[in-house]
């Protein structure tokens, strides 16, 4: 076992697995094989490459923070820049990977979930792409909060439907989305939106995003002629994070955090904070961290950040708890919101809120680490959030 491969079953450790139906499992062994037999094929490298560089404008760059560096005078901060990214966040990287898989399967139609939209956005945009009929299941409340991603994927021609069951957040937006696809999983595909799920979903989705944390070391080195000293990246389910931290893993001496949403206060239920106060579980198709209560039945969870209120994680993120590889910790709704202004006001950048849980971890820390070097993946823009934001902050 190696911290970045999962083994046969798709363990990373005790994490991961297919917890399924035999039918189930058949159906996910079906899509793994044939992600198998494409994923090094020269046409779909070739095809995937060409998209990544000229559709969603990659490499993303690295860009230092000069003004907001000198303000907290310690540690220099860095991001990665997935904002720029073609719909505005890192999730185009799995998404065009899964409609490229889709298509190459036949399937008929793609389902997602999402939560903040910006998985439903770029969906959308890469079945758009190759032809594919999508439909996203998202959250009531969701879906209030983040009415400019909800119209985008309308234009892309997406359905969305609104789901009002449970907490009208995002593990029941998951639940939703999973009822459709047993519908006929034979020529649906569930487009998992993170690093969750059965296998092979965590795999996978580590895998298109990777590309983040391999572009990201290569142009640190180039820029600082050394590796970052601690990489940041706010964690929900996860995928954003294990795109940066996978190229690093081996890299002993940087540091590796990932910053879980505490919410209104660790000491309220209304927080997302699963790796932090949660406890292994199974949840949607696999064994990882959940929050849940002594019936084993997942917690209702809260966050500002619609794209982090999950009640479970990535497996892979389990299992890096679990070894010590990486820490993880937490910020609450109002350091969130101090970070998101920031940012906007010491460099002209507007963070995603999930992004902005990152941010305020390492405005936190800068001024106590002189002389070292901080990487963020700036996962998101906060485009989506300034409605929101604005009315929170009565500006």
């Amino acid at each position: 076992m190696t911290t970045d491969s999962p083994n046969s079953e798709g363990f990373f450790g005790e994490f991961g697995g297919q917890y399924l139906p035999e039918e189930l499992k058949q159906i996910m062994n079906d899509i793994y094989r044939a992600y198998l037999d494409i994923r090094d094929t020269e046409a779909f490298t070739t095809e995937l490459h060409e998209l990544q560089n000229h559709y969603v404008g990659r490499p993303s760059p690295v860009y230092f923070c000069r003004r907001l560096s000198q303000h907290l005078g310690g540690a220099e901060i860095y991001l990665k820049r997935e904002d720029l990214n073609h719909t505005g966040a890192h999730k185009i990287n799995h998404c065009l990977g899964e409609a490229l898989l889709a298509r190459h399967m036949g399937k008929t139609k793609v389902l997602a979930e999402t939560g903040a939209g910006q998985h439903g956005v770029a969906l959308a945009a890469a079945c758009a792409l190759v032809g594919i009929p999508c439909e996203i299941h998202m959250g009531e409340i969701d879906v209030a909060k983040q009415a400019p991603n909800v119209l985008r994927m309308k234009l892309m021609g997406a359905t969305v439907i609104p789901v009002s069951r449970g907490t009208r957040t995002l593990k029941d937006a998951v639940d939703s989305a999973f009822e459709e696809y047993l519908r006929d999983p034979q020529n649906f595909f569930y487009a998992i939106g993170s690093v969750v799920g059965p296998h092979p979903f965590p795999q996978m989705v580590r895998d298109f995003q990777k590309i983040v944390g391999i572009e990201a070391r290569k142009q640190f080195q180039e820029m600082t002629g050394a590796l970052p000293d601690q990489l940041v990246a706010c964690v929900g389910g996860g995928s954003n994070a294990i795109g940066l931290f996978t190229a690093f893993l081996d890299d002993q001496d940087v540091a590796i955090v990932g910053v879980e949403p505490s919410g209104l206060g660790l000491d309220t239920p209304d927080h997302a904070a699963t790796l932090t106060l949660g406890s292994p579980g199974v949840l949607h198709g696999m064994r990882c961290y959940v929050l849940q209560d002594e019936q084993g039945e997942p917690l209702p969870v809260y966050s500002i950040a619609s794209g982090l209120d999950y009640p479970g994680v990535g497996p892979q993120h389990s299992y890096l708890k679990e070894i010590g590889r990486v820490r993880y910790e937490t910020a609450t709704d109002q350091d969130c919101l101090d970070a998101f202004q920031m940012l906007s006001r010491y460099e002209g950048i507007i963070p995603a809120l999930e992004s902005s849980h990152a941010l305020a971890y390492a405005i936190r820390v800068a001024p106590q680490m002189a002389g070292k070097r901080i990487l963020i993946n700036l996962s998101g823009r906060g485009d989506k959030d300034i409605d929101f934001v604005a009315e929170k902050l009565k500006l």
